[in-house]
């Protein structure tokens, strides 16, 4: 039983998340094969300053191995004085998400 989570920065009205959940559901029964009353779609908003705490770093930087589509941005999710994603120690911390 699908359950999709979809994180996005705040500003997007009603009729758009509820026509991007529409979407998501009825590509997972047509892909996946499964009825309406098995799949469900929850949308987040995230804020821009949250967006690497919150969304790069644990659901981005450390399960890429589980990412089918990632993203074509990179941010730091270091703190200061942490080894980043590279191995580089961050001298701060870039807190911009997505636009």
């Amino acid at each position: 039983m699908p359950h999709v989570i979809v994180k996005l920065s705040p500003g997007k009205s009603e009729e758009q998340k509820r026509r991007l959940a529409d979407a998501i559901s009825k590509d997972v029964m047509n892909i996946l094969n499964y009825g309406e009353e098995s799949v469900s779609v929850a949308i987040e908003e995230v804020s821009s300053r949250s967006w690497a705490e919150k969304v790069y770093k644990p659901d981005i930087l450390d399960n890429s191995d589980k990412l089918y589509k990632k993203p074509g941005y990179t941010m730091y999710a270091a703190r200061p004085g942490e080894k980043n994603h590279e191995g580089h120690e961050e001298q701060h911390q870039d807190d911009r998400g997505p636009e």
